[in-house]
């Protein structure tokens, strides 16, 4: 991957970070005081799921960002790389089951049938990343035992020389 690419994944994963904060400290008190005629209940389960959606989203971003610094140093092809792709996964999954919960929360509610719907959908979707999230770890494995088979095999011919 080239150094332009990762530089750029970092900036717009810096951008995402900075934002997600200003989400944290200003945004998510707002819609808390924007629920005060809400039951309490409810506005616990809303601010929750979303603070805990972008708690997700940054541990994500962060994995993301270990693992780009990895491929610039070209050390991406460890065993030790796993522990973020795992991570990943782990945030991915539990974005998911964030949204199907918002959704059976919205279900029986005032919201319409169709944002239920579409919310669902989004868990649906956020499942499927995480399954092909788990085939690129498998390429990641492959990959790895590739690169120590290589260089078993130029060990070898370097005895053999």
């Amino acid at each position: 991957m080239r150094t332009a690419t990762i530089v750029l994944l970092k900036v717009v994963i810096a951008l995402a970070l900075a934002g997600s904060l200003v989400v944290q400290v200003m945004i998510l008190p707002a819609v808390w005081r924007d629920l005060e005629g809400e039951v309490l209940w409810g506005r616990i389960a809303l601010v929750s799921i979303a603070a805990l959606g972008v708690l997700s989203m940054q541990v994500f971003a962060v994995c993301v960002w270990m693992l780009l610094t990895r491929v610039r140093h070209g050390s991406i092809f460890q065993v030790s790389s796993f522990r973020f792709v795992n991570v990943i996964i782990g945030t991915i999954v539990a974005a998911a089951v964030l949204a199907f919960v918002l959704a059976g929360l919205l279900a029986p509610g005032e919201v319409a049938p169709g944002v239920v719907g579409l919310i669902a959908g989004a868990g649906l979707v956020l499942g499927g990343f995480a399954l092909l999230v788990v085939v690129m770890k498998a390429l990641l494995r492959q990959a790895i035992e590739r690169e120590d088979e290589a260089r078993v095999l130029r060990d070898e011919l370097g005895e053999v020389i």
